[in-house]
């Protein structure tokens, strides 16, 4: 299967940092690798760094690796710095953007949201949550989904949405005004060691 369905935290502790993915987990559970006693970490080749990162970063975004070559290959023949084209790829898609929102506790959750059919971007049914939205798109909740959004957002702290987006929470209304800048992305990620994976 192209879906990993385990447990992502300890996908995650593998690769030696906290699920970016799921905002139920907290900073005091634990960050060592995976096992009873923690596996025993082995200094890493460079391809392994570079495979890392690569990995860590799909995941992160719940993206298959086609989807992500795919991104990565889209992000090449655009104009810029390549490692921030394909992370504000990866950021502009539906189902992250909810999560950036406050409209999901997981991106999984979101994912499911877009899946199910329970979203309009600019008036107009949307069910793919690898969408890409351009500055200005909204994205609406249908009504018969409200009560349940709203519940869902009462536990998440909506204060931590970022800049370039605009969230109407009464509205259940949001706005994506523009591209984030690199400044504004997690600053754990190496893009970088990604596109030397793709050169190889």
């Amino acid at each position: 299967m192209a879906r990993y369905t385990g447990p992502t935290n300890k996908l995650f502790r593998n690769y030696g940092v906290k699920d970016l993915s799921n905002r139920k987990l907290t900073s005091s559970m634990r960050q060592t690798a995976s096992g009873q006693h923690g596996a025993v970490r082995k200094k890493l080749s460079e391809y392994a760094i570079h495979l890392n990162e690569k990995q860590k970063i799909r995941h992160t975004y719940l993206v298959s690796e086609k989807q992500f070559a795919k991104c990565y290959n889209a992000a090449v023949r655009k104009k810029g710095v390549t490692g921030t084209i394909l992370l504000q790829m990866l950021e502009s898609r539906a189902d992250n953007v909810l999560y950036r929102a406050g409209f999901g506790v997981t991106r999984k959750q979101t994912r499911q949201i877009v899946n199910h059919g329970h979203i309009t971007i600019n008036g107009k049914k949307v069910d793919i949550p690898s969408y890409q939205l351009k500055p200005g798109d909204v994205i609406e909740i249908k009504s018969k989904s409200a009560d349940y959004l709203k519940s869902v957002m009462a536990m998440i702290d909506l204060s931590c949405a970022p800049n370039w987006i605009t969230v109407d929470k009464d509205a259940l209304k949001i706005t994506f005004d523009r591209l984030p800048n690199r400044d504004e992305l997690d600053p754990d990620f190496k893009e970088q060691l990604v596109i030397e994976y793709y050169s190889k």
